[in-house]
C-alpha cells in the first residue's frame, strides 16, 4: 500500500501521464475509479475531471500540477530540466499540448474513434475531418521539435514528453492518427523511445 492516491482510469491520456511522472520518480500509487460527476467527484475536483491526486491529506487536481507536486515533494530522478530555458520549454510544451493538441487530436479524433464506438455510439466523421489538418499541424511542430533534440524539452525526458506520449500512442492507433504520423519520422523515433520505457510500459492501459 502506499498513501499516494491518483484518482482516475487507466486510459485517460491525462491519468496515464500522471502514471509515467509516478513511475519515473519511483513512487508506488494507487489507482482508484471515479464516478464521474458524483459528489464524491465533484468534492475531489470540483470541475469534475481526471486525474486527482491524493498524498495523506493534501488533494491535488490539473495534471500539470499533479506532476509538478511529484516531481518536488518527493525524492528520485528530476523529471523537470535544471536549466532555466529548457524548463520554460517544457512549460511551452505542456501548454501547447493543453492548448493545441488535446482538442483535436485526444476529443476530436481519438475520442471519436476509440470511445464513442465503446459506448454505443458512432463516430461524428464530419468533427473528426475537420479536427485533422490541425491534428496534422500540431504533430509537425512536435516533430520538428524532436528533429532538433531527442526530446521536447532537451536531451532528457521531462514531463512535457509524459504530456504526448499518451496522445502519440493513441493517435498511431486509429486510421487518421497513422496517416497523419506515417511520415513524422522524429515523432516516430521518440515515440518508440517513450514505449519502451519502463514507466510507459508498467502503466499502459490494458487494451
Amino acid at each position: 500500500m502506499t498513501d499516494v492516491t491518483l484518482y482516475g482510469f487507466a486510459p485517460s491520456s491525462f491519468t496515464w501521464t500522471a502514471r509515467i511522472a509516478c513511475e519515473e520518480k519511483g513512487i508506488s500509487h494507487d489507482l482508484e475509479p471515479v464516478e464521474f460527476g458524483s459528489d464524491a467527484h465533484k468534492g475531489l475536483h470540483p470541475f469534475a475531471k481526471i486525474p486527482i491526486l491524493k498524498h495523506g491529506d493534501l488533494v491535488i487536481y490539473e495534471t500539470a500540477a499533479i506532476c509538478q507536486y511529484i516531481d518536488q515533494a518527493f525524492d528520485g530522478p528530476s523529471i523537470t530540466p535544471a536549466d532555466p530555458a529548457l524548463r520554460a520549454r517544457m512549460i511551452q510544451w505542456i501548454s501547447n499540448f493543453n492548448d493545441y493538441f488535446y482538442d483535436y487530436c485526444t476529443r476530436k479524433i481519438i475520442i471519436q474513434r476509440l470511445v464513442v464506438p465503446q459506448r454505443g455510439g458512432t463516430p461524428d466523421e464530419e468533427m473528426i475531418a475537420a479536427a485533422v489538418p490541425h491534428a496534422r499541424h500540431a504533430m509537425t511542430v512536435a516533430d520538428a521539435a524532436l528533429e532538433r533534440a531527442p526530446y521536447l524539452a532537451g536531451s532528457d525526458p521531462s514531463t512535457a514528453d509524459f504530456f504526448l506520449t499518451p496522445v502519440a500512442f493513441y493517435m498511431r492507433s486509429v486510421a487518421e492518427g497513422d496517416a497523419i504520423m506515417g511520415d513524422l519520422s522524429a515523432l516516430n523515433d521518440w515515440l518508440d523511445r517513450m514505449s519502451s520505457r519502463p514507466s510507459v510500459t508498467a502503466t499502459a492501459p490494458v487494451s
